[in-house]
């Protein structure tokens, strides 16, 4: 007589729905944290090419000038000639640096001009922004 078991035993496999979860969860969780690295206190414009070392400072005042000579503190369009005055606004105390973002087709002169003004305003030190090659 042939004895027969109650039970099947069932064979074991991996679940990967688990583990789709979680990689949706790494990709979101990398996807932000890209984000929080980008500058978000400038107008994009067309960088000129060069190479540099990453800046290591805490969200720097940033000095746009695009194409057509506009020129932006932080977002905020100003006329160059009260630049000096927004900029000494906008500094926190100790920053003697600012970065220059400026068009590779804006005119020299206004780029010229608004480094000007804002060594009135107290800064010594520019960071002039450029494109990856």
């Amino acid at each position: 007589m042939k004895l027969r078991r109650s039970r099947k035993y069932r064979h074991g496999r991996i679940e990967i729905i688990p583990m789709i979860d979680v990689m949706f969860f790494l990709l979101v969780t990398f996807m932000l944290a890209s984000l929080s690295m980008q500058s978000l206190n400038s107008i994009p414009v067309n960088l000129p090419q060069g190479s540099a070392d990453n800046l290591q400072q805490k969200e720097p005042v940033t000095i746009t000038i695009t194409r057509d000579s506009r020129v932006f503190v932080d977002k905020t369009p100003t006329e160059i000639t009260s630049m000096a005055e927004t900029l000494k606004s906008m500094l926190h105390e100790g920053d003697k640096s600012v970065v220059v973002n400026a068009d590779s087709a804006a005119p020299e002169g206004i780029v010229v001009q608004a480094m000007l003004q804002a060594r009135r305003a107290g800064i010594e030190q520019f960071l002039i922004a450029v494109k990856r090659q």
